[in-house]
């Protein structure tokens, strides 16, 4: 297998479209991506495109939220989305595309990254739950409290009071 990851390009936007569109069964979520692209929040050097010889077959982007609490807001990243092929699925694309993310974020010099999914496998990823870091998020209806969760970097500082409150999402998340 020949997987190379790398930041994405303007020529895969219509590739990486279809793999999110396939992965998660709808359009929202690629309409998200576009959005992001579209806003503030998009950061191009941790947009990530898993390519098998010339394919594009898995996604993930690493954008920003707000995080406030009682020292005030403060931006924080923010792992989402992540998409396989489904014909890929299964082959450990999504955690090479994780752990790129990550050291991605790391690089950039966040403390932390967070993110809505499966406490199981995010678990096994470097994610654990957000709450006992006091940090709070609203979740979907389908998602158990531990779904919200967070990955804790280098530069993170269990002191640092603005890493703690309640995430809140930018508008193009609406």
């Amino acid at each position: 297998m020949d997987l190379t990851i790398r930041p994405e390009t303007p020529s895969d936007f219509p590739a990486i479209r279809e793999v999110v569109r396939t992965a998660f069964g709808n359009t929202r979520e690629p309409d998200g991506v576009e959005n992001i692209r579209a806003s503030e929040i998009y950061i191009p050097s941790l947009a990530l495109v898993a390519q098998l010889d010339s394919e594009v077959v898995g996604y993930v982007m690493i954008t920003h939220c707000t995080i406030t609490g009682d020292a005030g807001a403060r931006t924080t990243a923010m792992l989402t989305p992540l998409a396989v092929s489904p014909a890929h699925q299964r082959h450990g694309i999504g955690s090479v595309l994780v752990r790129a993310a990550l050291a991605g974020a790391e690089a950039a010099g966040e403390p932390m990254v967070i993110l809505q999914g499966s406490p199981r496998w995010y678990g096994s990823r470097g994610f654990e739950d957000s709450r006992p870091h006091g940090i709070h998020m609203e979740l979907p209806d389908w998602a158990p409290r531990e779904a919200g969760q967070v990955a804790l970097l280098t530069a993170y500082d269990p002191d640092d009071p603005s890493l703690r409150g309640e995430i809140s999402y930018p508008p193009v998340y609406g």
